[in-house]
């Protein structure tokens, strides 16, 4: 009896549990405040997103903000990632946007959902996915029929894995933005609106909102839906002008505050005041309005998904992999003291009798030294089939992504001359028989080199990166990338090419030797090491040219020798205890024969070009 009893306790106890899971709660916009089952909630939000951390890392990253006073995530998707191939869509791994947020919503937390589908964030394309680029007429951010259909079967795949997460389903999820900073882009109201109607379609029957900087707002927001602002932190100023955009009332909510910034190659690491955005915060606190943090966790930009900035006046300049931001977890998501100074600000203004849990302890580190990369395998041996055409071709008309396209064709008759590159997208290294003759990059604005005693029936080789698209901005829809237009030689237009893909999209599987690399040539290098214990280390690129790393398979980040950033972040869950794999490829310099791991970051250094 006494057992049959246990066991009814036992059901009854795991069918309120159940029932509490999908309780529907009532969120709603009031006049100065967001309105939760009928009483005021001042969302206290931190962005991160799951495409840059581990999955294995997830709750660990949403506790962590839970115990810094956060009650909300706010989170980017990223269709690029859902998308990769027209038509086949991947809703798995690190990329099952699903399964973080049913853990925020295990672990307590809300969410803000910017599905967008443009996303800015400094991700490749902004999000997009490149083979929309394959039809030169498309144009994204638009209301070409052609980018239409494509958003709307895409949105339609995203309804169908968040719609039961919802608010209004039973969910965690308060909120769906609409579009994202279009303001900084452009002011068509009736493309705006067919967001909204593609998203209602899709079954996100929450609320939405846009989100826009100050002086973008009046571009960017849509009548009748919720106006977030970016990039403002006076109380005053916040509410005036979100007054002024939605009928002369709130809530008032910062979509996003910057207590750091990303960073860019070539340019010193970002730092901002920590006691100057605690004041902020406690001020904007204390006025009642909602806010978002951009970034509470930045994490890491993997493989070639980092983006890249580029106006009329500023050159373009891609992003590094690292994805620091300074943000109050840093990037291996261990609390910073501006995550224990902004923990002290939110406590201050907790409802009576609410606690902040204990904070998470950091994560181990660990430092490997001395790993010997015992084979070389330089790139130009064993190339792929190539695709012949008498004019270049682009990545997109080669039906390729990411990574990297070899160029190559004969030069009949000994010259000298000027090699131009039109539109060169984005980094280049140029080879006559072998030998590098030149460096170009885009940031730089170098497309061209004089090229002196041309021998006959020389081989000219021009290896090309894609560097990231451009992810912010007008240039936007003008992302195509490689030799996008023509190669001259003098003036003279060259032709006959023979076009290798080298993407990457996996580890490479070349057989390697030992003492065949080329001190100026591109060079895959390999080893491998064996852990007694595993924790998270920082590989130490500092001694490198350029290029990216595979780790256990899994291509961990892009390095290049100006920094800031000389170190690619690992984290524990992807070392093993036994036997680890490590595929190097430098396109700069050869001849490496070791490499180690730190056990801190090194992400301020910037060498000289």
């Amino acid at each position: 009896m006494k057992k049959s009893f246990a066991i009814l306790f036992v059901l009854i106890t795991l069918a309120s549990f159940g029932f509490a899971q999908k309780a529907n709660h009532n969120f709603a916009l009031g006049d100065s405040a967001f309105m939760l089952d009928g009483k005021p909630l001042q969302i206290i939000s931190g962005e991160m997103h799951c495409y840059r951390i581990p999955r294995a890392y997830w709750r660990d990253r949403i506790r962590k903000a839970k115990a810094m006073g956060l009650n909300t995530i706010g989170t980017y998707i990223f269709w690029n990632m859902h998308e990769p191939v027209e038509g086949k869509y991947d809703f798995s791994g690190n990329s099952d946007i699903a399964e973080f947020v049913k853990i925020a919503k295990e672990e307590g937390m809300w969410v803000i959902m910017r599905p967008s589908p443009y996303a800015c964030a400094e991700w490749e394309f902004g999000g997009y996915p490149w083979w929309l680029l394959k039809d030169k007429t498309l144009k994204v951010r638009s209301k070409d029929p052609k980018f239409l259909k494509a958003y709307h079967d895409y949105v339609m795949q995203l309804g169908k894995q968040l719609d039961p997460l919802l608010v209004t389903h039973g969910g965690n999820i308060l909120m769906v933005q609409i579009e994202n900073e279009y303001g900084s882009y452009s002011n068509d109201k009736e493309y705006l609106d067919i967001n909204r109607k593609l998203f209602r379609e899709a079954g996100f029957d929450c609320t939405l909102f846009t989100c826009d900087g100050p002086s973008q707002m009046p571009a960017g927001y849509l009548p009748s839906y919720l106006p977030a602002v970016n990039g403002l932190d006076n109380p005053k100023e916040v509410k005036t002008l979100i007054n002024k955009y939605h009928d002369g009332k709130g809530p008032y909510y910062i979509a996003e505050w910057y207590p750091g910034w990303f960073d860019s190659w070539g340019s010193p690491h970002n730092k901002s005041n920590m006691d100057e955005d605690a004041k902020k915060l406690d001020t904007v606190l204390a006025n009642g309005i909602s806010i978002n943090m951009y970034m509470f966790h930045g994490g890491t930009t993997r493989g070639f998904m980092n983006g890249a900035n580029m106006s009329k006046r500023d050159p373009y300049s891609p992003q590094t992999s690292s994805y620091d931001y300074d943000a109050p977890l840093d990037e291996a998501g261990n609390p910073t003291p501006k995550y224990y100074r902004f923990r002290e600000i939110i406590e201050k203004h907790l409802p009576a009798g609410e606690k902040l849990p204990p904070v998470p302890a950091g994560n181990k580190t660990i430092s490997i030294p001395n790993i010997k990369l015992t084979g070389q395998h330089p790139l130009f041996r064993n190339l792929p089939q190539p695709v012949i055409s008498n004019k270049p071709l682009c990545f997109e008309d080669l039906s390729q992504g990411y990574g990297f396209v070899l160029y190559r064709t004969k030069i009949k008759n000994a010259t000298s001359g000027l090699l131009k590159i039109k539109e060169m997208r984005d980094f280049a290294t140029v080879y006559i028989n072998g030998k590098r003759v030149a460096v170009l990059d885009r940031h730089l604005r170098q497309d061209s080199v004089q090229l002196d005693n041309v021998p006959a029936n020389a081989t000219l080789d021009i290896l090309i990166e894609n560097n990231g698209r451009i992810n912010y901005g007008p240039y936007l829809v003008d992302n195509r990338q490689g030799i996008t237009e023509k190669v001259t030689l003098g003036g003279t237009e060259l032709a006959g090419w023979k076009m290798y893909k080298l993407p990457f999209n996996t580890s490479p599987k070349y057989t390697f030797k030992q003492g065949e690399a080329i001190e100026d040539s591109p060079v895959v290098s390999s080893g491998t090491f064996n852990l007694a214990q595993t924790g998270d280390t920082y590989l130490d690129m500092s001694k490198f040219g350029k290029g990216f790393v595979f780790l256990n398979g899994r291509n961990i980040g892009k390095y290049w020798y100006i920094g800031p950033q000389q170190t690619l972040y690992i984290p524990k869950s992807w070392l093993k205890v036994g036997q680890n794999e490590i595929v190097v490829f430098d396109e700069l310099k050869g001849g490496h024969t070791t490499i180690s791991a730190l056990d801190k970051p090194i992400l301020n250094t910037v060498v000289k070009q």
